[in-house]
């Protein structure tokens, strides 16, 4: 695999990592057809917003690498073979009556009630593959019940027992070591990997063959309750012959470990593991695995073992939501991709995971901070378009509106996020009202279809339907408020003149815009068109007692969407009605 000319977008973390992947993919196997890139995810719950960064960032990665006409394969793991920990919180169709399941694997736990899917894990995986699509994520998926359970690791399995004092005599360079406190990881956390941290593997019987160690990282599930609260009291290498027993049900069994499939290695032994017989080159890890004795340290020393090496990758930041905590996939109720996906397009999810280093934490947000971030990406996007952006902004704009596989798809009349908010807002699920007040935005070339402003006007919808309390939705009044028209003083009654005198000739979005804002300046003696350095500073405070008559004249409140676009959707005869005319 030769070295081709690096790409344009130099300037960009992706860029250096797949400059790095490539060259590395290169020094450990020459001519390798494919570079192999990794994410790992566990279908134990809801894979949130975090676990997504898991996903991401080697995405990117590929997909650069892809540009350069490579051959790139981005597996990703499902741990659905993993133990059922906890039954999560906030889970619909769930109750404690599920908890009786714990222990045993993912894909042996029933779904939630009323879910089309088979089972616990492809209930969850169905999810995400789902939002996977949606963000142009190109990916090989693992299940590893399916690995397991088929005999696809067995050689791994019986190599692991082999040599499984070598593995507990590097375990064991981490056990006295001091915990790090307040740490919580976003990598799935398998309760065998805590028992080999911890060094509790059962004490196999001194029968005086090589498998009298204390120390097993194999663990069987149970074949009569299917749980994996079994302890290994024997395992003989030369016949394979291995017994364990269950503390759930008291069942036990000898069986032949090179024909026995129910069971898997314990997460530090398997992850390593599986880097080597993928031969996984790039792949990210949470901040967690910083800390000593960590999956991923301990994963660097272990894949020796069976003749891999350690990926590459960075350690990624955690993700947070605008007004929350950093999340946790243990609890119930955390934003998920397809969330964020039914409030917001897919172009800026990506661009959020894009443009940030993956040490660089950020947040995505579900409050009034997503309309600033809409704001903020499309004032990158006319300067992408017109060549003024910088490099690494246009790289991250380039990544989160295109893949190596084309274009996303995207809204034809990409019109502000907050105005198409208002809109749905105003119209509360009236079409051909949003489309009246879309259509004047711009009378000089007016939207003729609502499809023209979707999916983007969806996103916005969905957002104002269910982030947006009701106590702060907009209500246009049905009446004039006579009592408030009644008292007004004369120069509020002038104000008002003003505005309606010139509402017809000013019947667009930027017409409205300038004219509702020009009329405390007009009122003041000054041009409408005034900028703010030719006004005293007098002229803001009369404007925002001006904007909040407005508003207690149209919706009864202080504030509200956007007073050019509350105009628009109000109408001018309704506007001239309540305004007192």
């Amino acid at each position: 695999m030769p070295i081709v000319a690096q790409s344009t977008e130099t300037t960009d973390w992706v860029s250096r990592f797949a400059d790095e992947v490539i060259a590395e993919s290169e020094r450990r196997a020459p001519g390798k057809p494919a570079v192999v890139v990794a994410s790992g995810l566990s279908p134990s719950g809801p894979i949130h917003l975090g676990n997504l960064r898991e996903v991401m960032t080697p995405h990117l990665v590929a997909d650069e690498i892809r540009r350069r006409g490579y051959q790139v394969r981005h597996l990703i793991s499902w741990d659905d073979y993993d133990r059922y920990r906890k039954v999560p919180a906030g889970v619909p169709g769930v109750d404690e009556s599920w908890a009786e399941h714990i222990g045993k694997p993912l894909t042996s736990v029933p779904a939630p009630e009323g879910s089309p899917h088979p089972n616990w894990a492809e209930h969850f995986k169905a999810a995400m593959t789902a939002s996977l699509a949606e963000l142009g994520v190109e990916f090989d998926g693992i299940s590893q019940t399916a690995q397991y359970t088929s005999g696809v690791y067995r050689e791994q399995i019986l190599h692991a027992m082999k040599h499984r004092r070598d593995i507990d005599a590097i375990l064991a360079q981490y056990r006295t070591r001091p915990k790090t406190a307040g740490k919580k990881s976003q990598k799935p956390v398998d309760e065998a990997e805590l028992e080999a941290a911890e060094g509790s593997g059962a004490a196999a019987e001194d029968d005086g063959s090589s498998g009298s160690a204390g120390y097993f990282p194999y663990k069987p599930y149970c074949g009569n309750c299917e749980k994996d609260l079994t302890t290994v009291t024997a395992y003989d290498d030369d016949s394979t012959e291995l017994t364990y027993a269950c503390t759930a049900c008291g069942f036990s069994e000898t069986v032949r470990l090179s024909e026995f499939n129910r069971g898997k290695l314990v997460w530090k032994v398997d992850w390593p593991m599986r880097w080597a017989y993928e031969g996984v080159v790039f792949e990210p890890s949470g901040v967690d695995h910083s800390s000593p004795g960590s999956s991923f340290q301990v994963g660097g020393q272990i894949v020796g073992i069976f003749g891999g090496e350690q990926p590459i990758g960075p350690m990624y930041a955690f993700v947070g939501i605008s007004g929350m905590a950093k999340m946790s996939s243990s609890k119930g109720g955390v934003p998920t991709p397809a969330d964020a996906l039914r409030i917001m397009e897919p172009q800026l999810l990506r661009w959020l995971y894009a443009r940030r280093r993956p040490n660089q934490s950020f947040k995505i947000a579900f409050d009034q901070e997503i309309q600033r971030l809409y704001d903020e990406w499309d004032r990158l996007d006319a300067k992408v378009a017109d060549g003024s952006a910088l490099p690494a902004d246009a790289a991250a704009h380039s990544r989160a509106v295109r893949t190596a596989a084309g274009e996303l798809p995207k809204t034809p009349r990409p019109l502000p996020y907050r105005t198409l908010a208002s809109v749905a807002d105003i119209t509360a699920g009236h079409e051909d009202q949003a489309l009246r007040i879309l259509g004047e935005l711009d009378p000089a070339n007016p939207i003729a279809s609502l499809d023209q402003a979707r999916p983007r006007y969806d996103k916005a919808e969905a957002w104002i339907n269910t982030h947006v309390p009701a106590d702060q939705r907009t209500i246009v009044r049905q009446e004039p408020d006579a009592e408030l028209l009644k008292s007004l003083d004369e120069p509020s009654r002038q104000s008002l003149r003003l505005l309606l005198d010139g509402l017809a000739d000013h019947w667009s979005l930027d017409g409205l815009t300038h004219h509702v804002y020009g009329v405390p300046k007009v009122q003041a003696g000054f041009p409408a068109d005034a900028t703010p350095k030719e006004l005293p500073p007098e002229i803001k405070t009369a404007q925002r007692t001006f904007f909040a008559l407005l508003y207690h004249l149209l919706v009864g409140r202080d504030t509200g969407p956007r007073l050019p676009t509350l105009l628009l959707a109000v109408g001018q005869d309704r506007v001239r009605t309540l305004l007192g005319e």
